[in-house]
């Protein structure tokens, strides 16, 4: 474990400077939009000196505003319409000046709206919706055959489609979830009819689409604001104020062309944030300096290995405890392998937002979630070598007298050594995939270029963490078979491999 922790102190690499200021966590959600503006803070918060970490991509609304409240992040980009239909639903608040006093009773602050209204709408192809006479929300109850794919969070939302269906008494009963960028592309493509849509997508000229008339006036204002820990007023004075300048400084058409810079003209969102905080305020960012594809692959990977390398040495230890406890105790093998089987039928992803309630976001709930998915090759396997030794071999360690400790040490370990290797050998190969998911729990590593890639439709970018981790998984499984040549006589690798 010492190792581990030492390994983990060398690829922080400087991560958390020792003493001075504790940087400010500026938050964004998993559309380009919000990274944008997620962006443009952390640059006006540099431009007064300030040091800034922005997690980007954090799921959805939810997420972002437990982690506001729980005080994981400082600040981060929402609109009015989601604040009242979803996230204080439950409380009823009548009018927009309600949600901010009961903001302000859980400690959350409001600055804004920014001055942009980007509701929700349902978009068609022009010319698919003009064959069918299709104008308004409503004439869809004529369609019942169209194909819906509407974003993951808005087939759940109160705002959403279980609502909307509701109040336009819609016939659809095969609406599917997907990614917002891949509903993009299914529409494009034509395996999508109808599709949920910012007001302000860039993609809305680039596709050519009708956003159909809301005709029942279903959506609200989405007002752009940004909500922040009230604590900042008194722990980082005069930050509300900055952050102030940005309040009904950007227009939708600004916001339009600001999200066409990143999803249409491919630059980096950092570039276009930069130039989106000068337009509307004026302030020019301290120079902006975008990573070089190389820097940016060293950067995740050093995040990578990090969670890969504790993750691993928690799965190792912990899953030989547990094995062994499971072969030698023969009551305790259904219970302990019971429970490593049931967490490996919960999908990667579930798990990971199941961890974040208990340890909270960022690496911690990755690196616990990684451990608990990769316990079962290595428990099984180890149980399993132990228990299948001949019989006649156990006999006659019990003839030479050897105790339990020795018998373990000397006997049963070295002989189901083959068997815990192949574990560990799954367990490599599962952590270094699944934790390409913990990205999206601001753990960072080589998820964050997938999932940024996948959001701005760029191979190129998806490839930057594809690739690497394909390579980090090949690289640990030749040091985990070179380990187990130097441990494993040849002997019985020779029988393992038969």
């Amino acid at each position: 474990m010492r190792g581990a922790l030492l390994l983990a102190m060398l690829l922080a690499g400087g991560g958390a400077a020792v003493g001075g200021e504790e940087p400010l966590r500026v938050g964004s959600k998993k559309f380009t939009e919000s990274v944008i503006l997620g962006d443009t803070v952390k640059l006006l918060l540099e431009s007064d000196g300030h040091r800034v970490e922005h997690k980007k991509q954090l799921g959805g609304s939810r997420i972002l505003f437990d982690a506001l409240e729980s005080g994981e992040i400082d600040v981060y980009p929402e609109y009015t319409g989601t604040l009242l239909r979803e996230l204080l639903a439950d409380a009823r608040l009548a009018t927009w000046n309600d949600a901010k006093v009961h903001l302000r009773s859980r400690g959350i602050g409001v600055i804004g709206p920014l001055g942009f209204n980007n509701t929700y709408a349902l978009g068609m192809k022009e010319k698919r919706a003009a064959s069918l006479g299709i104008r308004m929300i409503s004439d869809l109850r004529e369609h019942a055959g169209l194909k819906l794919g509407f974003t993951n969070e808005f087939m759940q939302r109160e705002d959403g489609w279980p609502g909307l269906r509701t109040r336009y008494d819609l016939p659809h009963e095969d609406a599917r979830g997907m990614d917002h960028d891949m509903a993009y592309r299914g529409l494009g493509a034509g395996e999508v009819d109808v599709m949920d849509c910012y007001s302000t997508d860039a993609e809305i000229v680039h596709y050519g689409l009708r956003t159909l008339e809301d005709d029942l006036a279903y959506f609200p204002s989405y007002q752009a604001v940004l909500l922040y820990r009230v604590a900042l007023e008194t722990e980082a004075q005069g930050i509300v104020a900055l952050l102030s300048q940005l309040a009904g400084r950007i227009s939708a058409d600004l916001m339009r062309r600001m999200n066409a810079g990143v999803k249409i003209e491919r630059r980096a969102e950092l570039a276009v944030a930069a130039e989106l905080l000068e337009a509307a305020t004026g302030v020019r960012p301290v120079e902006v300096i975008v990573a070089t594809r190389a820097e940016r692959v060293w950067r995740r990977t050093k995040e990578h290995l990090l969670m890969t390398a504790i993750a691993l040495t928690a799965i190792i230890l912990l899953g030989l405890l547990l094995g062994v406890a499971a072969a030698k105790v023969r009551w305790l093998a259904p219970p302990i392998l019971g429970f490593v089987g049931l967490i490996w039928t919960v999908p990667a992803l579930g798990l990971f937002y199941v961890m974040m309630p208990v340890v909270g976001l960022y690496e911690k709930a990755a690196i616990t979630a990684l451990l608990l998915y990769g316990l079962l090759p290595v428990v099984r396997n180890t149980q399993l070598g132990i228990t299948t030794i001949a019989k006649p071999i156990m006999e006659s360690a019990h003839v030479l007298g050897l105790s339990a400790w020795e018998r373990l040490r000397r006997i049963e370990l070295p002989l189901a050594a083959p068997s815990i290797f192949a574990g560990i050998k799954s367990a490599v190969v599962i952590t270094v995939g699944t934790a390409t998911i913990g990205a999206i729990i601001g753990a960072g590593g080589y998820g964050q270029p997938i999932l940024t890639g996948i959001r701005r439709d760029d191979m190129a970018i998806v490839l930057e963490g594809l690739l690497p981790a394909m390579g980090m998984a090949l690289v640990l499984l030749m040091l985990t078979d070179l380990v187990e040549r130097l441990i494993v006589s040849p002997g019985l690798r020779l029988k393992a491999d038969r």
